[in-house]
């Protein structure tokens, strides 16, 4: 009884904090929606409170005699009071039922009908905005207006001012810019007129038109004096500085036609005079930047004309260079054609050395006909220096090549000649490297020589006389030469090598075989041993006899083998 009484009583208390629990959390929800509401009663309070009726209250006063604003007027009263007097009962009702939405706890359609509000308000404040920002635009029309005319005013008696100063600047366009001048100050004098009609929507545009009309001064005053000083000045002067020099070097034999001098002073004199046409009346657009492009092509001309001297200078330096070169190469060629036949019967020449000096000679007949249009080309002026020095590079470059492919074609054949005497002192060396390898053998008297070593000599001695044989055939084949001293020069030095081994071998073991007579009468297993080597030794096998020996000394007397490979070091 007491335990079902004490769970009874926890229960009660968890249900009791339950339910706090949701009423607490429906008081909050309940709270948040109810400062939702008073955040829109307070938007919606400030928007009634828009300055829109102290500015219509502005416009009222100047709408008198002024049939369009006084339309403009009704139209904006009207529609502040469709806000006042519908749209804003409209969005109290939305108020009262979203009240009523909170007190029947129901937070779905509470927030879908906050929505709704936030909605209406903006789309209320976007059209007081709206309306404001018309009606601002007339009241503050005036002093804004002023305020633009008195700049422009500014500006327009520091251009007077400059123009007055330097007139004579604008030479025969200065009649011109007063008549434009006393227009902008009739156009003054209208902006006040329409001012006093408080005519705003017209002195929108006598501003504007205002300033367009000094902006285009402005130009006019900045530029005229610098299109004046081109056009009159320095492009007379430039074109009859570029005319003087074309005639003058014409004269002295350049080719000149590919400038179009002539045609293009007609044309710019034509161009010069239409832009002042233009200029006239004021109408600047791009001047300055055609009347520029016209001094830079004049300054080209320039560039060119300097060119074409320069040009001049080189190409005839460039032909003593040719001819110099040309003769150089002639001679080579003419050497290469005598002494071919000689060369032919002394070495086996190809058939590609052969025919490459026919091609050579054939390239060379090319150039020199090359050289001879080109004279013709100079003589007849008929191109420019500069197209003239172009051709005279490419035959040149034409020119060093051959002399390139001949310099290559002397040094193979030239090589030939250089192989036969190297290949005849490398058979003196090889012959001489023999004599020697065979002078060791004599003066070492060894007991017997082996059968390779008569081998090795043999082959030496053959490969010595193939390259006898090689130096006297004529024409001499030199591929088959060097090859003939190379396998030579190897089996000499082979055969060399085999030689100082022997003979090395040949003492160091005799050396052993004396240096153990001391001890074969204190051990008989020496003496076997010794007797072994001697028997080796007078076969011939030298190397097997001292490591006989080298062993059966090592058994007496320790490390006896570095004292016996040291012997005659």
């Amino acid at each position: 009884m007491g335990k079902g009484l004490y769970v009874g009583t926890i229960i009660f208390v968890l249900l009791v904090i339950v339910i706090a629990f949701v009423l607490i959390y429906k008081s909050r929800k309940k709270k948040k929606m109810v400062n939702a509401v008073s955040a829109l009663e307070k938007e919606k309070n400030l928007l009634i409170n828009v300055p829109v009726l102290n500015e219509l209250s502005k416009v009222e006063a100047l709408v008198k005699n002024n049939a369009k604003l006084e339309e403009k007027y009704n139209a904006w009263k009207l529609k502040f009071e469709i806000i006042e007097n519908e749209t804003i009962p409209f969005i109290n009702d939305l108020l009262i039922e979203l009240d009523f939405l909170i007190d029947k706890a129901k937070p779905r359609e509470v927030y879908e009908k906050i929505t709704e509000i936030e909605i209406r308000l903006y789309e209320i404040k976007t059209k007081i905005k709206v309306i404001l920002s018309e009606i601002k635009e007339i009241t503050s029309s005036e002093e804004r207006n002023r305020a633009s005319v008195i700049k422009l005013k500014a500006l327009y008696r520091r251009l007077k001012k400059k123009f007055v100063e330097t007139k004579a600047d604008y030479e025969e366009t200065a009649k011109t810019i007063e008549l434009q001048f006393e227009t902008i100050e009739k156009r003054f004098e209208e902006f006040e007129m329409v001012m006093d009609k408080k005519d705003y929507e017209e002195v929108i545009y006598v501003v504007k038109g205002l300033t367009e009309m000094l902006e285009h001064m402005t130009i006019v005053i900045d530029e005229i004096p610098e299109i004046m000083l081109m056009g009159k000045n320095l492009i007379p002067k430039r074109t009859e500085d570029v005319s003087t020099e074309y005639i003058k070097l014409t004269r002295e034999g350049y080719q000149l036609d590919y400038l179009n001098v002539e045609y293009n002073i007609v044309e710019t004199e034509k161009k010069v005079s239409a832009i002042f046409d233009r200029v006239r009346v004021l109408n600047l657009e791009d001047v300055t930047f055609e009347l520029k492009t016209i001094l830079e092509y004049f300054d080209s001309l320039f560039n060119d004309f300097e060119t074409e001297k320069l040009t001049r200078k080189y190409y005839e330096e460039g032909l003593k260079t040719f001819n110099k070169n040309r003769t150089h190469v002639e001679k080579i060629l003419l050497a290469v054609e005598t002494k071919l036949p000689e060369m032919k019967k002394n070495y086996n020449l190809t058939d590609e050395t052969l025919e490459s000096v026919k091609l050579l000679k054939n390239e060379f007949g090319d150039i020199i006909r090359d050289y001879e249009k080109l004279e013709t080309l100079d003589r007849n002026h008929t191109f420019p220096f500069s197209k003239l020095n172009q051709e005279l590079e490419i035959i040149m470059l034409k020119l060093n090549k051959l002399h390139e492919k001949l310099n290559n074609l002397l040094q193979r054949v030239g090589n030939l000649k250089d192989d036969e005497e190297r290949a005849k002192g490398q058979l003196e060396d090889i012959k001489l490297l023999l004599k020697q390898s065979k002078y060791q053998i004599r003066k070492n008297r060894l007991p017997i020589i082996p059968d390779n070593y008569y081998v090795e000599l043999r082959e030496a001695s053959d490969a010595i006389k193939e390259i006898q044989k090689e130096l006297s055939k004529k024409p001499l084949d030199v591929d088959t030469l060097n090859v003939r001293v190379d396998t030579a020069r190897d089996l000499v030095f082979k055969l060399h090598n085999t030689t100082a081994e022997m003979v090395k071998m040949a003492l160091l073991s005799e050396y052993a075989i004396v240096y153990g007579n001391r001890y074969r009468s204190s051990k008989n297993q020496i003496n076997e041993g010794l007797i072994k080597a001697e028997n080796l030794f007078f076969k011939g096998e030298y190397k097997k006899s001292l490591e006989l020996s080298i062993t059966t000394l090592d058994m007496v007397e320790p490390g006896i083998h570095k004292k016996i490979l040291d012997y005659k070091k």
